[in-house]
């Protein structure tokens, strides 16, 4: 299937143009004119979201599982057009974004399996109990509600899995709730192409045209008017934290406050225990190397920081890193800003760390750099725990178990921490673990953070900054919750309750 933007926005079915447009950076091929959104076409697709809800947000589980396999059926279907479209403006390789859209397809087929069990539901009925003294009891049934319409941001870097028919929009369909995407100019040809197939998907069936609109634009405004509009019931979000905190604080500002599920960063840290470093350091500094650089370390999960006991096994450990990262190629990065800002990031850890591979980075391409400190010095300068956006490792070297600890206890919210360990590292694993489960919404052993399952088991999300609601997950199933709330239902004749509710109460 063959493909070449048309740069509009898809606003309640329709293909809508608009005045002011802006111009694709693509790292090869050709750029496209896309229109800009406006806060009139906001309200548009808000008010077409809003009128789908009163339909779609009480359409069978079987309609909605439907929907989500037909969207990723519509996806397949192009397959090397969006291929084609992904790594002319992300230069991604073809391997990433085609391993990138089997995983979008693939969590799309795993809510629409995940909704027609139901189990989600969470369904609960506490039968009545009138001859109860001294007061008797009325029946009380519980279900999970979709809360209304849903805004999706797109991230930069996933411009399949977590953008336009990404995690939080697949979640938002399957809970009921129709969604309103604000695309990523980063790669906007890349949403519009699966725009398209969500359209065909929702015609194809016949649904409202309102369940799923996409506005693109480069600038704030359509964002500040996408969450602070009335209409919108909650909002998913993955980047940075500056544009992610200042969504979430217009959330918090509105008269009627809404959830705010935001992805803003983490540094992943791992710590590696007396005898793993002995016994495996090497391997683990290698490991560590090569996950850094994946995806030119423009993962949310790439392993940022590395915690080590100090003295020659940690000078190998880095000199071990360096060399396996010393003549990587140069990769290139998803936007001439994230580039940018990446440079400006490792330049500020150098000037407060000593460098152990220091490789400049040019234009749009990125190389590896890692440096290092003491635990002691980490603890004193904040600037060391933020997070850049790239191939950056900072490794950090403390005396003792009490130091690495006390590290542990003062990083921020983190979506994953890992322990490096043998079986002889049980004692001072057994005081981290705790710590590292409060600060981490993932927590792993042996391993290295980058690649997340989509599983019913998987959380990413974290405490904050990682993340704006530590209760919550971005990807797996357990996702869908954002997108629904508790209610009771009190002695309402059966006749009036949702199918599902009838469902449970008659098995």
């Amino acid at each position: 299937m063959s493909f070449e933007p048309h740069g509009r926005h898809l606003i309640a079915g329709e293909w809508v143009g608009s005045a002011r447009r802006f111009s694709s950076a693509p790292a090869h091929g050709p750029a496209y004119e896309f229109s800009i959104g406006t806060p009139e076409l906001v309200n548009r697709a808000c008010e077409a979201a809003e009128d789908a809800f009163w339909s779609y947000g009480h359409a069978s589980r079987e309609d909605r599982a439907t929907l989500l396999d037909a969207i990723a059926d519509e996806i397949e279907a192009r397959a090397e057009a969006i291929t084609r479209i992904g790594t002319q403006e992300t230069g991604l390789p073809e391997a990433r974004l085609q391993g990138e859209r089997a995983r979008t397809v693939g969590q799309l087929r795993l809510f629409a399996d995940h909704i027609r069990k139901g189990d989600y539901l969470d369904r609960r009925h506490d039968p009545a109990l009138p001859e109860r003294q001294p007061l008797p009891r009325p029946d009380l049934r519980l279900i999970q509600r979709p809360v209304g319409p849903v805004a999706v941001f797109g991230a930069s870097n996933f411009p399949l899995a977590f953008s336009t028919a990404g995690g939080d929009t697949a979640a938002a369909l399957a809970a009921g709730c129709p969604v309103v995407v604000k695309g990523h100019p980063a790669h906007p040809g890349t949403g519009e192409i699966i725009a398209e197939a969500i359209h065909a998907a929702i015609r194809s069936l016949q649904l409202p045209s309102g369940v799923f609109s996409l506005i693109q634009g480069d600038g704030r405004d359509i964002g500040t008017a996408l969450v602070t509009n009335p209409l919108i019931r909650a909002v998913g979000f993955t980047g940075s934290l500056a544009g992610g905190r200042a969504l979430f604080d217009l959330c918090a500002q509105r008269p009627e406050p809404i959830p705010f599920f935001g992805e803003l960063g983490s540094i992943n840290p791992g710590f590696v225990l007396p005898q793993a470093l002995a016994r495996r350091g090497q391997a683990i500094a290698k490991g560590w190397a090569a996950s850094l650089i994946l995806g030119a370390g423009q993962f949310c999960t790439n392993p940022g920081l590395m915690v080590l006991p100090e003295g020659e096994l940690a000078d190998a450990f880095a000199q071990a890193a360096a060399q396996a990262l010393r003549d990587a190629p140069a990769q290139v990065m998803l936007s001439d800003g994230i580039a940018r800002a990446y440079r400006e990031g490792a330049g500020r850890v150098a000037g407060r760390a000593v460098p152990v591979l220091s490789r400049d980075s040019a234009g749009r391409e990125a190389l590896p750099n890692i440096c290092r400190t003491t635990a002691a010095e980490f603890l004193r300068d904040p600037v060391l725990s933020d997070e850049v956006f790239g191939p950056l490792g900072l490794i950090v070297t403390a005396p003792d178990a009490g130091q690495m600890l006390a590290l542990a206890r003062a990083l921020q919210g983190q979506l994953t921490a890992t322990l490096h360990m043998e079986d002889e590292d049980l004692e001072p694993a057994r005081p981290l673990l705790p710590v590292l489960e409060r600060k981490a919404g993932r927590v792993l052993v042996n391993g290295f953070p980058t690649g997340v399952e989509v599983a019913d088991a998987m959380v990413h999300g974290g405490p904050y900054p990682a993340s704006t609601n530590f209760g919550a997950t971005s990807v797996g199933t357990l996702s869908i919750r954002r997108f629904l709330r508790p209610v009771c239902y009190q002695n309402v004749p059966e006749a009036l309750l949702p199918e599902d509710l009838r469902e449970a109460t008659s098995r």
